[in-house]
This record gives structure tokens, C-alpha cells and sequence, in this order.
């Protein structure tokens, strides 16, 4: 049986410098996501990469004497380390500086001139460099980039121009229709009434006052400006061809099913690549995910500000799976969320050390000590397991269903919901007053086994999120039944089987001294 397909990209990060945590949720964000469809049985392809062209880039090359090329190769080489770092399991890591992908940009460019939807015209406006992007004064925000805030400056030079006005109403019926199509919803109002509604405003699609980009193949004065080059990635390394001759992975994987984005370039994503891909003939994505915002403290982070957080850094002073359960867990489906050592502190001490290190070394701990780690048959079940069975198999169905909604952090609250109702398990069923009873033996066995189940499935579900911490989870007891199938009945646990040894998967911090570490 053929597998359904399921494809998931995150936006291409901008090679001019080192990504922040913030850049780094959506890698972690889009990977629980893949690996948990994996883990479904779909037939999964996620593709992330790098932006590597722009005057932005050439600057900032020039700055550090290199020449654009060597720039961008190094940043890419950093951003891919960061990335694995994380743990991320990403099919494709894309450059669009690929000699193919390339030569496609300059053809899609040549078609959508040939049959005009891109003309020749002049450009005066208000420009922000950071942002390589132009406003008009209405759209400033305090007479700065309504976009990062920076001053703009005046430029006027000669462009091609893409006729968004022309796919206008189309686009604002495409919405209305397809009402998944951009989520959360209120993102979806927000480009709806600020943007379409009021008319779009035709797009300046290439530039003439830097050379580092894809050249315009038919006027060489112009490069293809940022966004027909970063978008078309979506496609161009899939094997799309403008001549008909698209590759089989392209057949397979388009549309995407979902692509990830920071909600700051939502407006690209639902703007204008909705546009270029209706004027190419093409099919929509199914689904546009703008996420949140992390912010340190209440603040956005900026270099000015001297606030950044970056993914290594936290990665050497937490473990990489503290990291990711933050990020997943703490930056809420449509709102900002916020991150600072203390608050990172707080969560492993809570969640990771205490529900759920705890609770896996005090099982096993009497496991060892009252069975010599062996794991026995239940024999003797009684009406209080009832309910921490029931839960525990009800998860599967109650995870996936938050996964489909791309509620991340209540699918990962639906996991711990596991640990925290065998928390409760070993207090009402007090373990340690059963061994001291011999006629007991049997209904202790059945107690251990019970806990040991509940966290061999939950470490099953976990295996998304945290993938390290589940596989040593699933070590210490001994098991590599970590499939799906095994969470349709409360017996995965092979009898007779000896555990291993319990080690602790989360230590608990010492707050004080911690921050006074990470100051130095």
C-alpha cells in the first residue's frame, strides 16, 4: 500500500547571520511535525535551506572582505550546523545560490514577462535596506520600516514590476473558499483586511543597484529581486520545470501540505506566492502556518538591544532536549511567546526533572528492588487501573488530533498528561506498602507493570518531540517496541524481560547558581 505524502518546508533563513533561537523554533517546530506524521506512516519530505542573495548580503560579505560566494557558503555551513544541533530531521537542506535553481528562477521570471504579468517601470519609494523592501509613507510606522523599525531612506531606480493587482480578487476568493488556507485565523483577517482588501499594490521584482542575485537572463542590468528567488525554492528543488518536464518527486510532493513561516513574512507567503504559483498554472499549498514570536522577556530580540539567544549557547547549558520541550511546549499556537534563562530553569526543574525524570527512576528503581528488574505479568488488576489505562490509550488519538490542529504544546501536554496520572498512580497505590505484604506480590507486579507500560507509551508518543530523551527512555526499560501499533492495547511490554539500569534523564538546577554561571 502506497503511503500518503506529506510535505512540510520552513521558511529559507536569510544568510545574514547567525539565527537567533527565535529563527531556531521553527526548525524544531517543523520537525515535531514531521517526525510525528513519520511516526503516523506518511510518506514525509521536509525541506529547509538558505537565502543567500540580496544587497543586504553583499554588504555585509564586503564587511567581512569576502567575496558574496565565500560569505554565504559559510553562513550556510553555520546555519546547518545549528540546525543539527537541534536534532532536526530534515530530508533537504536547500542554497538558492544552486546553479539549478537558479537558471529555473531566471525562467519563471522569463514567462511571467512573456505573458505579462511582469512589466518594466520605475520605482520611488521609501526603501529599507535590512529589510530589502519599499513602502510608501502610509505604511510607515513613526516615519520608520513598519517591518523592523529601522529608518528608510529615498530610492527610486528602474524595475520590473510583478501586476499583483491584477490577481486581486482572485486571491481574496481563494481565501474566503479555502478557510484552512491561512492559519492561525487571525492571521488569516489580519492580511485579509489590511492588505487584499484595501487593493494590492503591483510588486518591484527586480533591482538594479547590486549584482548579487539571479540575473535577469533577458536585461542584464537587473537581478531578480528577493522574492521570486527565495520563494520559488518551495518548488525548484523538488525538480519543478517551467518547460513541462517536472520530475517525479515534484508530481509526488506538490502542493506542499503545509509551509512554516515567522508570522513577520506572512504577507510574502500569502500574498505574493499564492500569486506567482496561480500565474505559473500551479496548485496552492494547502496550508500557511504563521507562528509566533519568541521573545526575551517582553522584548523582541535585536543585536542593538544586546538580547539574543542562541540555540548552541542554550543547547551547552541545558541539553538539547530541555531546549526543544521549551520551544515546543512554552510558545503558545497564535500568541508570542517568551523565553529567559529563569523561565527555561523553571520548566526543567518542573516538567522534565521532577513529572518526568522522577517518576521513570522511581519505577524502575522498584522495579530492581522488589523484582530484580524483571518484568512480570499483571495477574492481579484491580478497579483503580482502570482509569490510568484508559487515559494512557486514549493519548494516541488525543496527540494526533492536537498535531492535525498544529497545536504543538497541548499534544506534548497530552503526553505528560501520562506522566503526571502515573505520578498519581504510585500515591494511590502506594507500592512500597505493598512489598511489605507477601500475599501482595502479585498485585505489586501488576502495579510496576502498569507504570512501566504507562511510560513505555508515553515515551513512544514523545519519540517527536524528544527524540533522545524517548530512545533512553525506551533503553532503560529494556524495549525497541516504539511503534505506533503498540499504543492499541495496554500490553507492549514484553514479560520476563530485565531492565536496565535507571539513569537520571533530567537533573534538577540549582537556579541561584546557575544564572550566576551564565553570566560569566
Amino acid at each position: 500500500m502506497e503511503k500518503e505524502k506529506f510535505y512540510i518546508s520552513t521558511a529559507i533563513t536569510y544568510t545574514s547571520g547567525k539565527p537567533h533561537i527565535g529563527n531556531t523554533y521553527e526548525i524544531v517546530l517543523a520537525d515535531a511535525i514531521a517526525r510525528y506524521k513519520r511516526f503516523l506512516g506518511y510518506d514525509v519530505y521536509f525541506q529547509t535551506g538558505t537565502d543567500e542573495h540580496g544587497e543586504k548580503i553583499e554588504q555585509k560579505a564586503k564587511e567581512a572582505g569576502l567575496a558574496p560566494q565565500e560569505y554565504v557558503d559559510n553562513m550556510a555551513l553555520e546555519v546547518r550546523r545549528i540546525w543539527d544541533v537541534m536534532n532536526t530531521s530534515y530530508d533537504r537542506f536547500i542554497r538558492t545560490t544552486n546553479p539549478t535553481h537558479k537558471e529555473m528562477v531566471s525562467k519563471i521570471f522569463k514567462k511571467l514577462y512573456e505573458q505579462g504579468d511582469i512589466y518594466k517601470g520605475k520605482y520611488e519609494g521609501l526603501y529599507c535596506t535590512p529589510c530589502e523592501s519599499f513602502f510608501t509613507e502610509s505604511q510607515l510606522v513613526d516615519g520608520k520600516c513598519p517591518d523592523c523599525g529601522r529608518e528608510v531612506h529615498e530610492a527610486s531606480e528602474e524595475a520590473y514590476f510583478f501586476k499583483m493587482s491584477k490577481y486581486s480578487k482572485w486571491l481574496e476568493e481563494y481565501i474566503e473558499s479555502h478557510p484552512d488556507f491561512i492559519q492561525p485565523e487571525s492571521r488569516k483577517n489580519e492580511i485579509m483586511n489590511n492588505f487584499i482588501k484595501p487593493g494590492l499594490q503591483d510588486l518591484c521584482v527586480s533591482r538594479t543597484s547590486f549584482s548579487w542575485g539571479v540575473p535577469v537572463t533577458f536585461d542584464d542590468k537587473h537581478v531578480v529581486y528577493v522574492w521570486i528567488d527565495a520563494l520559488s525554492n518551495y518548488i525548484t528543488f523538488l525538480g519543478y520545470d517551467i518547460d513541462g518536464n517536472s520530475s517525479e518527486e515534484f508530481k509526488k510532493y506538490w502542493p506542499a501540505d503545509i509551509h512554516l513561516i515567522g508570522k513577520d513574512i506572512l504577507r510574502f507567503h500569502t500574498i505574493y506566492w499564492p500569486i506567482m504559483l496561480h500565474a505559473l498554472g500551479l496548485e496552492m499549498p494547502k496550508k500557511i502556518f504563521g507562528h509566533p514570536w519568541i521573545l526575551y522577556g517582553n522584548d523582541k530580540m535585536s543585536k542593538s538591544k544586546g538580547n539574543i539567544m542562541y540555540a548552541d549557547d542554550l543547547v551547552s547549558a541545558f541539553g538539547i532536549d530541555a531546549i526543544r520541550y521549551y520551544l515546543l511546549h512554552e510558545i503558545p499556537f497564535a500568541s508570542d511567546g517568551t523565553i529567559t534563562y529563569e523561565l527555561i530553569i523553571e520548566r526543567i526543574n518542573s516538567d522534565l526533572a521532577n513529572i518526568l525524570g522522577n517518576l521513570v527512576n522511581r519505577t524502575i528503581s522498584m522495579s530492581k528492588k522488589y523484582f530484580d528488574g524483571v518484568v512480570l505479568e499483571p495477574i492481579a488488576p484491580e478497579e483503580i487501573d482502570e482509569s490510568l489505562i484508559q487515559l494512557v490509550l486514549d493519548a494516541k488519538a488525543k496527540v494526533t488530533e492536537k498535531m492535525e490542529q498544529l497545536k504543538i504544546s497541548e499534544a506534548l501536554d497530552e503526553i505528560f498528561e501520562i506522566f503526571r496520572r502515573s505520578n498519581k498512580y504510585i500515591d494511590e497505590t502506594m507500592p512500597w506498602v505493598l512489598a511489605k505484604d507477601e500475599t501482595k506480590k502479585d498485585r505489586l507486579a501488576t502495579v510496576l507493570y502498569n507504570l512501566l507500560e504507562a511510560i513505555r507509551q508515553g515515551a513512544v508518543l514523545l519519540q517527536a518531540f524528544l527524540p533522545d530523551t524517548a530512545k533512553e527512555i525506551l533503553h532503560q526499560l529494556n524495549t525497541d517496541n516504539h511503534y505506533l501499533e503498540s499504543l492499541n492495547e495496554f500490553n507492549g511490554l514484553d514479560y520476563g524481560i530485565k531492565l536496565n539500569d535507571p539513569k537520571p534523564l533530567f537533573e534538577r538546577i540549582d537556579k541561584e547558581k546557575k544564572l550566576e554561571e551564565l553570566k560569566k
